[in-house]
């Protein structure tokens, strides 16, 4: 299914802003980097839910064969990697109602990770036309310092339209705190979108630009788990939000990523096969 089938996007667009926009060289010193091809597997902590299947089980997605994955684990969440894209495939993380009300003050120290094959450096994306756009959000790591830092990591970012960071994303990511701080604890996954004909890229280290960007939450009540995605297009995406929620299973299909696969068989059918809007208020 194509994105712009799906929710409109216009293939033109990218096009015009790929040749308004041109690459910018980097000034980072460059930093040796190690590579793992490996199954998405997220990391283990001492945040686990209260759930009966644990919480980094359910943050493993598994992706297509042959599709470029370094796991990395940080305090707060897990990223899979992309080296060809200089972006993540996804970032993981479990949001705790506890974790919602954090002090720690905001990082905004954008910094390479060394230890990420194609981890894209700050002036990639200097005069690029396009924000550092956070998947896992610094607001959800207040909980903790590493945790903040951690989060501005450029592995944890994708080029996103200064539009969408600042509107529809940024009101998203509130409403997952609010959820979380109902529900008690949500499972997040975030990742880009890319269409094969996305040849848009910035910077030195030629990081490509995605079409669209998509979330999908779980909220793993063992009586009654729920869940629901998003996709918007990497653009001024006006309107409710309802116009961008979907079921998991037509992520799994946009994405051809595999969601939660940790809960039964039964039960993950029933949770991703559908979503109820009015839970997710």
């Amino acid at each position: 299914m194509k994105i712009n089938k799906l929710i409109g996007y216009s293939g033109v667009l990218v096009l015009i802003l790929c040749a308004k926009y041109l690459p910018f060289g980097r000034s980072d010193a460059e930093a040796a980097s190690t590579d793992t091809e490996q199954t998405a597997t997220a990391a283990d902590t001492s945040r686990s839910g209260k759930s009966d299947v644990h919480a980094k089980e359910l943050m493993s997605v598994k992706l297509p064969a042959g599709l470029p994955s370094r796991m990395k684990d940080y305090s707060g969440f897990t990223v899979s990697f992309n080296r060809d894209n200089h972006t993540p495939n996804y970032v993981a993380w479990e949001l705790l109602a506890s974790e919602t009300n954090g002090q720690v003050p905001r990082y905004d120290k954008f910094w390479n990770d060394p230890d990420v094959e194609g981890c894209a450096f700050t002036s990639d994306y200097t005069r690029s036309g396009y924000d550092r756009g956070h998947l896992c959000p610094a607001a959800d790591q207040k909980w903790d310092e590493q945790a903040m830092m951690d989060c501005f990591s450029m592995a944890n970012i994708a080029p996103q339209d200064h539009a969408l960071n600042s509107g529809a994303w940024a009101t998203l990511e509130k409403k997952e705190r609010l959820w979380a701080n109902k529900l008690g604890s949500l499972i997040i996954i975030a990742g880009p979108i890319y269409e094969p004909g996305d040849k848009c890229t910035i910077g030195e280290s030629s990081v490509r630009v995605p079409s669209a960007f998509f979330k999908a939450f779980l909220s793993n009540d063992p009586k009654s788990p729920q869940s629901i995605a998003f996709v918007y297009p990497n653009m001024h995406s006006p309107g409710n939000m309802a116009n961008y929620a979907m079921s998991i299973y037509e992520l799994e299909k946009l994405t051809s990523f595999d969601f939660f696969s940790a809960l039964p068989d039964d039960t993950e059918k029933a949770v991703e096969s559908t979503y109820n809007l009015k839970l997710w208020k």
